[in-house]
């Protein structure tokens, strides 16, 4: 009795050995959740529903958009820590989520390095400095001189607490030694509509959420952080140019999954993403938001993530910044 329990458990054991690069090499055989770790209506977001629809046809299943906002991109990126290492939970992975907010918040339940396998990056995106049209500068020059001369006395929105947004600023303002009150949001989307609307002056963003903003006239841009002017706002200089290359820095937003994920299923999404941003359509619709296409390899990726985890890191501890 017990050699047949034996001969029936060590089957068993041999059949799952078999099956599981065959259920990664069949993959995907049902929807899969690519989940958002900010509010709708911000970059992260842009970028996941560009890439959606695009990356569902070349799998051949859905891929449905999640938004599970909360703690700076903290709380979705955990979800996607935890999910199972099958592929039908994905997560987009920004520099907020996966280099800012751990390297200032010490409660974060997940180490960006070892606690996720990394896909793709999408796309990188330049940051600006944007306010509304009521607030007194206009440019640059008359932006940094306003902020000297009322230290205090404005406030800016960023997407959430440790988010890239807030710490580019905070090293802004040490930099610059000025003074502006931080407001956190769940969210570029909502930080935005705040801004806009005139509650908060002042929003250090991703190009692609604030970008039709400035075009409407809803927003003046003052500087950005990218390589060099871009073409949509040529009259707008770097960080670099005005002598604060520290902040010049792009965000980024990939695709990751949690540790252990299958490299069959890595390659397949990694060669769907390739795929569908060589489509000009798609990579159009990319570029049109500011943003530049990316599509590295996963180990490009893995190790994009590392060095940007680093460098914030030494941003919080030579700031001495705190979660609080």
């Amino acid at each position: 009795m017990r050699r047949r329990q034996w001969n029936a458990f060590a089957c068993m054991t041999a059949l799952a050995a078999v099956a599981g690069p065959s259920w990664a090499q069949g993959y995907p055989t049902k929807p899969i959740e690519l989940q958002v770790p900010f509010a709708p209506g911000g970059t992260t977001d842009i970028v996941a529903r560009v890439i959606s629809e695009p990356l569902a046809k070349v799998l051949g299943q859905s891929v449905i958009v999640v938004n599970r906002a909360g703690g700076g991109g903290i709380v979705g990126a955990a979800e996607t820590a935890r999910a199972a290492p099958d592929g039908y939970k994905l997560g987009i992975a920004t520099v907020s989520s996966t280099a800012a907010n751990p390297a200032i918040n010490p409660k974060t339940p997940y180490n960006p390095i070892t606690d996720f396998t990394p896909i793709t990056n999408i796309a990188a995106t330049p940051n600006i400095i944007a306010v509304n049209p009521h607030f007194p500068a206009k440019n640059y020059a008359e932006f940094v001189a306003e902020l000297k001369k009322n230290p205090g006395k404005y406030s800016y929105a960023s997407s959430g607490t440790g988010g890239i947004g807030h710490l580019l600023m905070e090293l802004y303002k040490s930099l610059t030694n000025t003074y502006v009150l931080h407001i956190p949001y769940r969210g570029a989307g909502p930080a935005l509509n705040d801004v806009v609307g005139g509650q908060v002056p002042i929003m250090f963003d991703n190009i692609p959420s604030t970008l039709p903003f400035i075009k409407s006239g809803q927003l003046i841009p003052i500087v950005v952080a990218a390589p060099q002017r871009l073409a949509a706002l040529p009259n707008v200089p770097t960080f670099k140019e005005v002598g604060l290359e520290p902040v010049n820095r792009m965000a980024y937003y990939g695709i990751l999954g949690p540790k252990g994920l299958p490299k069959e299923v890595v390659d397949k999404i990694y060669a769907g993403v390739k795929k569908s941003v060589e489509d000009p359509a798609v990579r159009k619709r990319i570029e049109d938001t500011g943003s530049l296409v990316v599509a590295n390899t996963p180990e490009e990726f893995a190790a994009q993530i590392k060095a940007e985890f680093a460098i914030y890191k030494q941003v919080v501890v030579k700031q001495k910044l705190t979660i609080d």
